[in-house]
């Protein structure tokens, strides 16, 4: 990933986005967003999926809480540590009982409830045995923190960093299901041609040679264009709604997270 992903906050297409070193090179590929309806499952201690949903929501969020750790100052075995021990201790102490959908964002919930562990419990948790017996998820360490070290010169703040995090693996998790869409309809090839132009200004899209590529007229290669920026713009706001407790505060979390992503 670059040191800058500038994103205009009235088109998600126009981000500077190249998927083959943000999604295959981070790692993330299979991401899956924090669903409310697995929160929820994972509320509850005495259902089987209860295990299951939690691993799911600790997948999907664990590196960017890993990179928020790591700008604190903590060297990658302790980050590692003490992402494994918060988890499982959200688990262990019911934490989330705690979560009300309707008191907003899910990574809000989990970033506060990091803090709290951090402030209050970090130093015995970085004294645990390493592996010690502890339930935990495998974290690939070594992939989060090639990621942790391609992040803006700047050095962001610990909070900032988190959301502009979260807001990648939101981007990476529409590429990926993109690609997907494209290859059951068996046009993967033709996705793999068209991604690019998801960051062009549209001005500078040369839609002859597209369409050359393509093996069809310059008219259907402007309207495959076309169709992958809209497709490319709903699934991310889709995927952006799944982390929301309220559909009136979808928008305000899409301009804030584009905004994270210009940092």
């Amino acid at each position: 990933m670059s040191a800058t992903t500038p994103m205009t906050t009235s088109d998600p297409s126009t981000a500077n986005w190249n998927r083959d070193s943000a999604a295959e090179g981070s790692g993330l590929a299979g991401f899956l967003p924090t669903r409310w309806s697995v929160v929820l499952t994972a509320q509850d201690g005495n259902s089987p999926q209860s295990r299951e949903a939690l691993e799911t929501l600790c997948r999907a969020s664990w590196h960017p809480l890993y990179a928020y750790v790591r700008r604190l100052g903590h060297t990658p075995d302790d980050a590692k540590d003490l992402t494994q021990e918060f988890f499982r201790r959200l688990l262990e102490k019911d934490w989330l009982a705690g979560v009300d959908r309707q008191k907003g964002r899910f990574r809000t919930f989990l970033l506060v409830a990091l803090k709290r562990f951090l402030a209050n419990e970090w130093k015995r948790a970085a004294r645990r045995k390493r592996g010690g017996g502890a339930a935990h998820l495998p974290l690939d360490t070594a992939i989060a923190e090639r990621c942790y070290q391609a992040e803006p010169a700047q050095r962001l703040p610990a909070d900032r960093l988190y959301e502009r995090r979260w807001a990648l693996t939101l981007l990476e998790r529409t590429m990926d299901l993109l690609r997907d869409e494209y290859g059951r309809a068996g046009k993967a090839a033709e996705f793999q041609l068209l991604k690019r132009f998801l960051t062009a200004d549209k001005s500078a899209i040369a839609y002859a040679g597209i369409a050359r590529d393509l093996d069809t007229t310059e008219g259907a290669a402007r309207v495959a264009v076309h169709r992958l920026r809209r497709r490319f713009r709903e699934v991310f706001r889709e995927e952006t709604a799944q982390t929301m407790a309220a559909a009136e505060d979808v928008e305000d979390e899409l301009r804030h997270l584009l905004l994270a992503l210009a940092e």
